[in-house]
């Protein structure tokens, strides 16, 4: 029973290339390597444990890393990038690149480019602004609802209760 395996390089992928305007207008492309199996493993630490707090796990869990780990988790994940990205992105840019490297080293491509493009992490639920934007598309079709609206309830309807009050004699 032989198998043949293809090599990794054929569909794994090495690096991350992202374009990202920076401070000055100007677009670039920044390429963000694999992390080392080392860094990759303590990436996933610590994404493990985040999610597992996420999901209602004991705080008083054992770190998986120590605080200065923890602390490098953006280096880890741009690697030989991070001081460029630094220098040249706000806060927010930069914050964006280093979390779609983390999608891309913990999950695939796929969960990246879907971060990238939403700012959304994968499972998140969808917060009140876009769920109204959402829902402002999904009406302003024109198309005629076929529920008819509710009537009026003012006035008396046919087969109510009525109260006892109304319901006694008067004197």
């Amino acid at each position: 029973m032989t198998t043949d395996f293809q090599a990794l390089a054929d569909f794994l992928d090495d690096y991350l290339e992202l374009p990202v305007v920076g401070r000055d207008g100007e677009t670039r492309t920044y390429r963000i390597e694999d992390p080392s199996a080392e860094d990759g493993i303590r990436i996933e630490r610590i994404t493990t444990m985040a999610a597992r707090l996420a999901a209602g796990g004991s705080a008083d869990m054992a770190p998986a890393l120590d605080d200065e780990q923890e602390l490098d988790l953006y280096r880890m994940c741009l690697g030989d990038t991070y001081e460029e990205l630094r220098a040249d992105l706000s806060w927010g840019r930069f914050r964006h690149v280093a979390l779609t490297a983390m999608m891309w080293i913990t999950a695939d491509r796929e969960t990246a480019a879907a971060y990238w493009a939403t700012g959304d992490a994968p499972g998140k639920a969808q917060n009140r602004a876009g769920r109204r934007q959402a829902s402002r598309a999904s009406s302003a079709s024109g198309a005629a609802s076929t529920t008819p609206k509710r009537g009026s309830t003012s006035g008396t309807r046919a087969g109510s209760p009525r109260s006892r009050k109304a319901a006694a004699p008067r004197p």
